[in-house]
């Protein structure tokens, strides 16, 4: 397993990582699950029915506008 580093900007504007496994690079919509799981737990079982099928990336969508956390970039760590 390769191990990938997520960048992103958390809730208060801080440039924060998350560091996790995959074979192949993670999406960014891979990446907003992983994001959304450590970082609200709770909203994690939330349903995106309303997103689904009519937005691109809904959990990318959602932490950004609901959150204020925006994905940086996703490298694979050396």
């Amino acid at each position: 397993m390769k191990i990938w580093t997520i960048s992103f900007l958390d809730k208060d504007g801080v440039q924060q990582t998350l560091d996790l496994e995959s074979e192949q690079r993670p999406s960014e919509e891979q990446a907003a699950h992983r994001l959304r799981q450590r970082l609200f737990p709770v909203t994690n079982d939330l349903d995106l029915n309303d997103l689904e099928g009519r937005t691109a990336e809904p959990t990318v969508k959602t932490l950004k506008e609901q959150n204020s956390v925006q994905i940086l970039s996703i490298v694979q760590a050396s």
